[in-house]
């Protein structure tokens, strides 16, 4: 069961609402050299084409904090500057005009630190999102709970807020990640009663393509299903543009948002008789790339096809050598299937408008 998306309080990352029952805002980050505007930019471009909302850039130092302006005038999605260990570049980041700053208060402890970008940061209305990992969390916390827990996670993240909050800034978005699922769940469900903070979740270091998203998929599913969650980013040791396609198939599966095509396709048996992998596979390629809410069936036998054919809004049945292809519970055509791939893209072209 879905529960309802707890209440929290509304900030904006540029032009996008965050919290306050907002849309839940898919994030990505991007992973080439931040001093580098151009490449950069190309990525970014592809990450917005994919669905990207927002994006987070890596300031490894003062070189990356100043090319952040460029960057900044170049996107079209908002910017967050990803700060660890030099609250300078933080300062600087402000200076060149992001929309967000991301903070780690497992390696940024100096409260006189924090104050000074707090100050910059509410001068410039930007919000800051505590970003609370695991594996930095201050060596104090670690030997006063025995480890990296949810307790000592989410105390860190109390002791930032704190800070934030007396030097009179509450533009904050909070998120706690480990690479362990349980843990993770465990830290968002106790910080969700202490606080009305939108919340940015993700399980950090989830792994590579299909095993990270598997368990991004379950831990940020989890977390969502308890109604708590205002962002989210799916990370993968893959190409940033899968990220965003996970975390829309996650999205979507949970009702919370529909955006682009739900594929729906049968594991195939011995009752197929037309190449359903290869066709599934062109299917899911050709159309990663729109934006229309659509249902898309590709279905190898007689036993499901039909029905969930039937159920999607355009899909497949496959049968041997041929398939029907139905619209809205109807049929259109029965095609050979060296002709199926085409008929279905024809179709769903003049069903969405896009390319």
């Amino acid at each position: 069961m879905i529960l309802p998306r707890r209440k929290t309080r509304r900030i904006s990352i540029g032009n996008v609402p965050i919290g306050d029952f907002a849309p839940i805002a898919v994030q990505s980050m991007t992973n080439t050299d931040t001093r580098d505007a151009k490449t950069t930019l190309r990525q970014i471009r592809r990450l917005e084409k994919a669905g990207c909302e927002i994006v987070r850039l890596g300031v490894p130092d003062m070189d990356a904090a100043r090319n952040l302006g460029t960057i900044k005038k170049g996107s079209s999605i908002p910017i967050i500057a990803d700060i660890h260990f030099d609250y300078r570049l933080a300062l600087e980041a402000l200076k060149q005009g992001v929309d967000g700053l991301r903070l780690n208060p497992g390696n940024i402890r100096d409260g006189k630190k924090v104050r000074e970008v707090t100050k910059a940061a509410l001068e410039r209305n930007v919000p800051i999102r505590i970003g609370v990992n695991a594996g930095s969390l201050d060596k104090d916390l670690i030997v006063k709970y025995g480890g990296s827990t949810p307790e000592a996670m989410v105390e860190s993240a109390l002791s930032h807020v704190d800070i934030l909050e007396k030097a009179g800034f509450s533009l904050i978005k909070i998120s706690l990640k480990a690479s362990d699922v349980l843990r993770t769940v465990a830290a968002y469900s106790l910080l969700a009663q202490k606080v009305d903070y939108p919340l940015h979740v993700g399980i950090t270091e989830a792994g590579t393509l299909l095993p990270g998203a598997i368990k991004s998929g379950v831990g940020i599913g989890l977390i969502l299903s308890d109604g708590i969650g205002d962002t989210i980013r799916v990370s993968l040791t893959a190409a940033p543009e899968y990220e965003i396609q996970a975390a829309f198939s996650l999205l979507n599966a949970l009702g919370l948002r529909r955006r682009g095509v739900e594929i729906i396709s049968c594991p195939t048996c011995s009752r197929t008789e037309i190449d359903l992998i290869g066709l599934a596979r062109k299917v899911e390629k050709a159309l990663a790339g729109v934006r229309t809410p659509l249902k898309v069936a590709v279905m190898g036998c007689t036993v499901n096809g039909p029905g969930e054919a039937k159920e999607a809004d355009i899909g497949i049945a496959g049968g041997k050598g041929r398939g029907i292809i139905f619209k809205d519970g109807k049929i259109l055509g029965t095609f050979d299937e060296k002709d199926l791939f085409r008929a279905l893209l024809d179709e769903i072209r003049h069903m969405t408008g896009e390319p």
